[in-house]
């Protein structure tokens, strides 16, 4: 029988440590009922109200870090996957999760098609100089 002393194999490197796949993060979720308001540049920001998270045992360390990452300074949705090196779309139902529990809120940039047009600005300018 070929392999280490005990007979099995290793799947993984020990250097690596623990392997969650992002399916257990989310239990098995691939959506939420907040996704269709979180797009990439959908901005998060922590809730006034939202007490320590680390006391809540419900909540996974994922969820916390969201919630540490957002109270000292709101993040895109883009930002909060590369900065916890998860999958934009675990990152998602992770934040309906917290929107869900109101530890959290997601704010959206205005679309650019809804942006005054820049003539209408250069109008009000021009007028503002000539009073």
């Amino acid at each position: 029988m070929s392999g280490d002393s005990q007979g099995m194999s290793h799947w993984f490197d020990d250097e690596a440590g623990p392997v969650v796949r992002p399916y257990a993060m989310t239990r098995g979720r691939t959506t939420s009922a907040a996704q269709h308001r979180l797009d990439l540049i959908a901005v998060v920001v922590t809730e006034l109200h939202a007490e320590d998270p680390e006391a809540d045992h419900s909540l996974s360390p994922e969820h916390v870090d969201i919630v540490g990452l957002c109270r000292d300074a709101p993040q895109s949705v883009a930002e909060l996957s590369a900065e916890l090196d998860l999958p934009v779309g675990v990152v998602r139902v992770l934040i309906g999760d917290l929107v869900d529990e109101e530890l959290v809120h997601v704010t959206r940039p205005v679309p650019p098609a809804e942006l005054p047009d820049e003539s209408i600005l250069r109008d009000v300018i021009s007028g503002l100089r000539a009073l």
